[in-house]
């Protein structure tokens, strides 16, 4: 079993998605599982020497979409409309959906719905090769990171609607190690400084401080330990 296996309870919320191919995406992902599998989370989300950011950026994404995906996948029979009418992390934090071409305006949508529309946008920018190349020395777009950005920003809403709402559900299924060791691996990478080439630190906050305040007390012992 690997460090993110859950064993007896495992399904996926839906299919797991493969890391970008088009580069070094392989090479990566056996660095991903080589550092993982040390248990040294802060080291796992370092950048390798030498390596480019973006498609470190790229392969890492995907891992998280999927560890979402596999965690939520426990949870769909649990997180429904009628248990969870609306997108929440809390009583102060309503989420509502928007991907800004289909659905322009926020709407309200229940937690399993939003996490429908979640998914499916995730996949439509994970399988754009215009965004996510396939092709060897394909480049990225301009935007690239913005929309990385996002995507972890809409993935940890996620992360804080589970800690709110299901996390006695994840004890009760013995699944609260697997959790934290998840998340405490996705905000260490957001909250990671790359080391470039030629000795240039580049600080890149994956997610703005104000979306991390549901679980605000969680992550400042995670950053802090």
């Amino acid at each position: 079993m690997s460090l993110f296996g859950l064993g007896r309870n495992q399904r996926t919320f839906r299919p797991k998605k493969s890391a970008p191919s088009g580069s070094k995406g392989a090479q990566l992902r056996q660095h991903i599982d080589a550092t993982l599998g040390s248990g040294n989370l802060r080291e796992a989300v370092r950048l390798p020497p030498g390596e480019d950011i973006n498609e470190w950026l790229a392969v890492n994404t995907v891992d998280f979409f999927n560890q979402v995906n596999l965690l939520y996948g426990t949870l769909t029979e649990f997180c429904t409309p009628e248990i969870c009418p609306t997108m929440t992390a809390g009583p102060k934090y309503e989420y509502r959906w928007a991907d800004g071409v289909q659905i322009k305006k926020p709407i309200e949508v229940s937690a399993p719905k939003y996490v429908e529309f979640l998914m499916d946008w995730i996949e439509s920018q994970l399988d754009d090769e215009s965004i996510f190349p396939q092709r060897l020395g394909a480049p990225f777009p301009a935007n690239f990171r913005d929309v990385v950005k996002t995507i972890f920003k809409r993935l940890f809403r996620v992360y804080a609607h589970i800690y709110h709402t299901h996390f006695q559900k994840i004890v009760s299924l013995k699944e609260e190690a697997h959790l934290n060791t998840c998340f405490k691996h996705f905000i260490l990478f957001t909250c990671v400084s790359f080391l470039q080439t030629y000795s240039l630190l580049v600080e890149f906050s994956l997610i703005d401080k104000k979306e991390l305040a549901p679980l605000h007390e969680l992550i400042e012992s995670i950053v802090t330990y």
